[in-house]
Parts: C-alpha cells; sequence; structure tokens
C-alpha cells in the first residue's frame, strides 16, 4: 500500500516546516476562494489523507466528512479531529452515500491516486447538490517537472500519481456536464527549494486562470 503509516506520518510532518506551511497556506487560499464554504454546509472530502483540509473546512462551519482507502491515513485523522466527525474507508469511485447528499464535494490530491478517475468524478457528482472542487497537481508546472525528476532516484509516492493539466480535467468535467462553468486557478509557481527567499515573486503572479501553480484547483457546480 502505497499510503501506509510511515507515509502518512512524514506527510503530516511536513506540514509543520517553514516550507510546508507556506505552500500549505497558498493552497488553501485558492481552496476557500474556490470552494466558498458557507457554516452549516454538508461536506465530504474524498481521499481527505490525514484531515488537514477537513480540519480547514470544519473551522469554516461546516459539517465535515472524510473518506480514504488508507487505514494509517485515517487514524492521523482520528487523533486531530477526535470522534465527533464521521470518517470512512473506502474508495473514490465506491462513495457510500445516497445521491444529492452533500451540498459540498472535495478531491484534495486524492484524484492523482484513484484506479479510475472518471469513476470517482462520477461519484463525486452523485453525491453532491451543490459544488465539486477539484484539487490536483499540474503537469504544466516547474514542480511537477521537479518531482518527476526525484522520482527517477529515489521512492515517492508521486512516481505513480497522474499529474493533469487544466484543460485535460475541464474536459473530463463537461462529459458529464455539458456547458458548466467552472472557476479555476494555480499557486506555487516556482520550485518548492525557492520558497526561503522567492516568496514575493510567487505572491506578485497572478492566481485565477493561471496554468501554470504546482497546485491547480477548479470548482464547479453540479446544477446550473
Amino acid at each position: 500500500m502505497i499510503f501506509d503509516e510511515e507515509v502518512a506520518n512524514n506527510y503530516d510532518r511536513w506540514f509543520q516546516t517553514p516550507q510546508g506551511r507556506y505552500i500549505n497556506r497558498r493552497e488553501k487560499d485558492l481552496i476557500l476562494n474556490l470552494v466558498a464554504p458557507r457554516r452549516g454546509e454538508r461536506l465530504l472530502d474524498v481521499g481527505c489523507g490525514t484531515g488537514e483540509h477537513l480540519v480547514l473546512f470544519q473551522n469554516s462551519g461546516c459539517n465535515v466528512t472524510g473518506i480514504d482507502p488508507s487505514a494509517p491515513m485515517l487514524a492521523v485523522a482520528r487523533q486531530k479531529l477526535g470522534h465527533k466527525v464521521e470518517l470512512y474507508k473506502g474508495k473514490a469511485e465506491d462513495l457510500p452515500f445516497s445521491d444529492n447528499e452533500f451540498d459540498i464535494v472535495t478531491m484534495i490530491l486524492s484524484l492523482e491516486f484513484t484506479d479510475d478517475p472518471e469513476k470517482a468524478i462520477s461519484e463525486a457528482i452523485r453525491v453532491c447538490r451543490g459544488r465539486v472542487f477539484l484539487g490536483v497537481l499540474n503537469k504544466s508546472s516547474a514542480t511537477a517537472l521537479q518531482r518527476r525528476i526525484r522520482g527517477l532516484f529515489h521512492p515517492t509516492i508521486y512516481k505513480t500519481a497522474r499529474f493533469y493539466h487544466v484543460v485535460e480535467l475541464t474536459r473530463l468535467i463537461r462529459s458529464f456536464l455539458p456547458g458548466v462553468r467552472i472557476r479555476w486557478g494555480s499557486v506555487i509557481f516556482l520550485p518548492t527549494g525557492w520558497y526561503g527567499f522567492a516568496v514575493p515573486l510567487e505572491e506578485a503572479l497572478p492566481v485565477m486562470n493561471n496554468p501554470l501553480g504546482a497546485f491547480l484547483g477548479l470548482s464547479f457546480p453540479v446544477n446550473f
């Protein structure tokens, strides 16, 4: 299993590093901008991992639910969130929820690791009555190339990940929802090692409709 206990703990510790904190904040700013969560909304995070984004949405007033195929990841999420949040072990391609059950469904850095991305997006749309957010690794970024090269020489979870381009994802979404309006943007434009000195340059670049950031986010309604 890719996401074993060691990966789960290392992934969570990365958020505590200076670089991890900065990148995490930039990604979360984009997520909140595109998702626009409202207090009291029901939110499902598919591939919730260690619960980092469940905490973000819970702090925004949402009633959150998470699902992930990795028991070690869910164990870390449970430590963060306690027993007041519903966490399920399961796959994105077969969600154990009713049609239109959630106001918001998110998939953040999880679509890359699904066996069937088309089915995963279809399931996200099925259980949603409001809007869906996809946050993915962008193949058109400097960081994507950096990660691919690193994977040639060192073990990394990104070696098996599928990276995406905004055009590819837009086409896939509209195969289910023809004509849907998609809001999108990206962040983290520079190689990750630059963030000790190049923060002003990062924050000077436009975010919305920019296809070059390492983290790409797309938001769309399921009823329009």
